[in-house]
């Protein structure tokens, strides 16, 4: 059986989320549990990490480190065990060194680079960025793999990651210009779009994940 910890920190899409991992799981057969959980010790032994997240920067990132032991626990398992790690929206953001909404805040510091204000080069177009945008895969990768010619996602944002180093940079999307969809480290993966809210594409992006070696 392989285990699921979806972090529990009051700032997540948790229940589309927990649902969309489910029908991921059932796409492949087998046994998978799905655990909603803020527990130290249950997430430093999963298998694989969710984050999701939703709203501003700030909260989230205060949110995650007001739930006590549970930013170590995460480091122990994917920084230090190598378990896959999947950050969604806010969830991906926080993999940023410092993020730039509601002043100067710091966030986990797994992938070089900060979180800026979405700007388009066309100010007619609309902040926040919500609804579907076609998916360019910039860098082969499994998780991202099978998608489709032109995989079209779900997005609701105000606010980017921008890496240090284009490497990092798995997928982006064009709006006004192109900016990071998704990103990519190691055993670290984080999408700006929400898999839960993306239809076929999305249960595919996360039966990715879950099947994923890194």
């Amino acid at each position: 059986m392989s285990q699921i910890a979806l972090i529990d920190y009051g700032s997540g899409n948790v229940r589309s989320m927990s649902r969309a991992l489910a029908a991921a799981a059932d796409s492949l057969g087998g046994t998978t549990l799905i655990t909603l959980t803020d527990d130290p010790d249950v997430i430093r032994k999963a298998d694989r990490i969710v984050l999701p997240g939703v709203g501003h920067f700030a909260d989230c990132a205060s949110g995650l480190r007001g739930r006590p032991g549970v930013v170590e626990a995460m480091s122990d398992a994917v920084r230090k065990r190598g378990a896959p790690f999947l950050g969604v929206c806010v969830g991906m953001q926080l993999l940023a060194d410092v993020g730039r909404e509601d002043g100067d805040t710091e966030g986990l510091g797994w992938i070089p680079g900060s979180v800026e204000p979405l700007a388009p080069d066309d100010p007619q177009l609309p902040i926040p960025h919500m609804g579907w945008n076609e998916l360019s895969i910039d860098h082969e990768h499994e998780v991202f793999s099978g998608l489709g010619a032109s995989p079209n996602v779900y997005f609701t944002h105000s606010y980017v990651f921008s890496p240090e180093s284009a490497a990092d940079v798995a997928a982006s999307f064009s709006y006004g210009g192109n900016f990071a969809a998704a990103v990519a480290r190691d055993n670290v993966v984080g999408t700006q779009f929400h898999p839960e809210k993306s239809q076929a594409v999305g249960i595919r992006l996360l039966a990715n994940f879950l099947s994923w070696s890194p």
